[in-house]
């Protein structure tokens, strides 16, 4: 029946479109950076002027 060809498109629309979602959001929140820690390394300069 052509007259349900809509229908049918907009339930394929809507099927691939929550996939899609569905998809995105579980990459969003399933990745993780890596923590970076880091030491701040204090560096001192001493000058000894001999005159």
């Amino acid at each position: 029946m052509p007259q349900m060809a809509p229908l049918n498109w907009l339930t394929l629309f809507i099927y691939f479109i929550i996939i899609f979602f569905i998809l995105n959001v579980n990459n969003y929140f399933i990745f993780n950076y890596p923590i970076k820690t880091f030491k701040i390394k204090k560096i001192k300069i001493s000058l000894n002027w001999k005159w």
